[in-house]
């Protein structure tokens, strides 16, 4: 038989259902997966028990016909996501050992559709990173290794221990969220699939805030008929989010082996950087090139307020985070550090709880909305996301179907290698993903090439609002043409 691992999500589904396997094999498999990867350090906590005891409930459902979509498929959960008493922490000091009494409605959809809980994974603490060094728990290390080099990589951030555990073969799929590239970088740099869907389209509702304005919770993958899978499951109008769109969600898995003829797939020009490797530019032109041999027409278009995108989105960004970052105060829940009065109490548990680069955002954002700055940066970068906004909407009224462009300016770098010294050259990893999230728009990355040193590389596809099925329409073509990618094992 197959590695059990190795089964994508529709190949597992199968499976379950032909009773080649059970629900507590496949979970089995993962467990022992997981065991002997904990060098990755992609998950903070294991939960064997809960999944045995979910993996045996899926199993009488299968064997009574009765399984939903999801039935019997291990996935790992973010550790943003609050998960009813089993602990929740962001993957920061100040949660201590949070265990939260509810369940958040992402997670709870997919336990109604079947899905197996194997554990939280890591992820930047309060998802304030791009490379998934900011975790208490320490950084996750990439499956993938430059050839010839045993120099641990960085799995992206701040998903890292999702994109990390699915393409280690440690979880069929994973929850994930996307501030501002969160999902889509790391799945760049683990040649997974991850999508960061239309804001609003999954509700926020029990994960643990950084940027309200800007989080959206996403799916990665190994495959893109696995995300749609796990899209339909993660969708869906919750009355508890302000936030949260009540349209239907739809059959996303229909979309896959659509035909892309004569859809329009935009090239911005503003996307070509100054000193953008040969290999990035190469890997693009490969893209468009796979999509118009599949019958789609590529037009040049303008995004002329891209350049200010990064700026404005790391002071919306960090505005948003010190707002609710306030509520950790060392009172009602989490750490408590001591002091001789309820103000130096306040400081000593926050001083204490954050790390370094939470700290950095919080007192950037406090900055930014203080009385004296708040028209000049605040304000500011709010007009000038009302502007890239449009820039979309000009280009999707033209007709345009979609926008490709890279996933990321570079492949996967060593752990400690960025941003030691200046925490801009780590900002700069977001250049092609924040405009997705100031926009509100639906993105997808998907595996398409590798660099000189066989590290995987990805391809970013942005729809219309709402219109993921275009997405994975397109992302499919992508993946059939540049094959699927699996790091050689080493741990």
């Amino acid at each position: 038989m197959t590695d059990l691992t190795s089964l994508t999500i529709a190949e597992a589904r199968e499976g379950l259902t032909n009773k080649s396997f059970t629900a507590r094999e496949l979970t089995d498999a993962h467990l022992a997966a997981i065991e002997a990867a904990r060098v990755l350090n992609a998950y903070v906590l294991e939960t064997p028990d809960r999944a045995r005891e979910m993996a045996d409930a899926a199993d009488k459902q299968i064997g009574k016909g009765e399984g939903g979509p999801l039935a019997g498929i291990p996935l790992g959960i973010k550790d943003l996501f609050a998960t009813r008493d089993i602990r929740t922490t962001a993957c920061s000091k100040i949660l201590g050992n949070f265990v939260p009494p509810y369940e958040s409605t992402v997670t709870s959809q997919l336990w109604r559709d079947g899905a197996i809980l194997l554990g939280k994974l890591n992820n930047d603490e309060f998802a304030m990173g791009s490379s998934n060094e900011t975790s208490c728990f320490g950084p996750v290390v990439n499956p993938w290794r430059r050839e010839g080099s045993n120099t641990h990589l960085v799995p992206g951030g701040s998903s890292g221990g999702s994109a990390s555990a699915v393409a280690a073969l440690l979880c069929m799929g994973a929850t994930a969220t996307d501030t501002g590239g969160s999902i889509r970088q790391p799945a760049a740099f683990t040649a997974t699939v991850g999508v960061k869907p239309t804001y609003g389209r999954c509700s926020r509702w029990g994960i643990v805030a950084f940027a309200s304005s800007l989080d959206q919770a996403g799916p990665i993958a190994r495959t893109v008929r696995d995300s749609a899978i796990l899209m339909r499951s993660m969708a869906g109008h919750d009355p508890k989010d302000t936030t949260s769109v009540n349209i239907g969600v739809p059959d996303y898995e229909a979309a896959i082996g659509k035909s892309v003829k004569g859809m329009k797939i935009g090239i911005p020009k503003e996307y070509r950087l100054d000193g953008m490797p040969a290999e990035i530019e190469k890997l693009w032109s490969d893209g468009a090139a796979w999509l118009k041999a599949a019958g789609a027409e590529l037009v040049e278009v303008s995004l002329p307020h891209t350049k200010y995108a990064l700026p404005a989105y790391y002071i919306v960004a960090p505005a948003e985070a010190s707002s609710n970052l306030a509520r950790y105060d060392g009172v009602r829940y989490g750490l408590r550090v001591p002091g001789r009065s309820i103000g130096e109490m306040y400081e000593n548990s926050r001083a204490d709880g954050f790390g370094d680069e939470v700290r950095r955002r919080v007192m950037i954002g406090t900055y930014v909305l203080s009385a004296g700055y708040y028209d000049a940066y605040y304000l500011r970068a709010q007009k000038v996301r009302t502007l890239i906004k449009k820039d979309f909407e000009d280009c999707f009224a033209k007709g345009v179907n979609a926008i490709l462009t890279p996933a990321t300016p570079s492949a996967a770098f060593g752990v400690g290698e960025k941003g030691g010294a200046d925490p801009v050259e780590m900002y700069l990893n977001d250049i092609f993903t924040v405009t997705v999230n100031m926009a509100g728009l639906p993105g997808i990355a998907v595996p398409a090439g590798k660099d000189a040193q066989g590290l995987p590389l990805g391809l970013q596809l942005i729809g219309r609002t709402f219109d993921e099925e275009t997405l994975f329409s397109l992302g499919e073509v992508i993946e059939q043409a540049a094959g699927h990618f699996t790091p050689p094992r080493w741990w």
